[in-house]
């Protein structure tokens, strides 16, 4: 397994990456039928050109996980990196690809972004698992915001906002 840099030609090997995670209950926010080839060209415009996205490929270079983040746009929030999305294929969950993935891309921003003071992301009440996986990596819990997600069986749960912040 290699950790790179992502590139435009990882289109394809992305897409399908997110379409198998999606298919798993909380894996990502969109379903399977939500994510096509422009959803994913956004994507990847998006943290290319002005933020930052990180694979690790296997040895026939297809994307077993991917990182990615990118400011929203306005100057009043360039400092910062939101739309913060991380997906693992679930044959390699829990087997440490994505704690390596998410070290080298926090790294990434600590050591060679210093304009970056702020990264965010939005976890479900019903993850706590990932809660502390971000948490292990310095992320504070800011709010709740109740009834926000609605899941495919229809119960509602909250999104988590949570915050790395470069100065205290």
């Amino acid at each position: 397994m290699r950790l790179r840099d992502t590139q435009h030609n990882d289109l394809e090997s992305i897409l399908a990456l997110y379409k198998k995670v999606a298919l798993v209950p909380g894996g990502l926010a969109h379903q399977e039928r939500e994510i096509d080839e422009d959803y994913v060209k956004k994507i990847l415009s998006s943290s290319l050109e002005t933020g930052l996205s990180m694979v690790i490929v296997d040895g026939s270079d297809k994307v077993a996980a991917e990182v990615h983040a990118y400011p929203p746009g306005l100057f009043c929030f360039s400092h910062v990196l939101t739309e913060l999305t991380i997906a693992v294929d679930s044959k390699y969950q829990g087997t440490g690809l994505g704690r390596r993935l998410f070290e080298a891309f926090m790294l990434r921003i600590i050591d060679h972004h210093p304009e970056v003071n702020r990264v965010e992301l939005i976890a479900r009440e019903s993850n706590p698992r990932a809660i502390n996986f971000y948490q292990t990596f310095g992320f504070c819990i800011e709010g709740k915001m109740r009834s926000r997600i609605k899941n495919i069986d229809g119960v509602l749960e909250a999104d988590i906002p949570m915050a790395w912040i470069r100065f205290k």
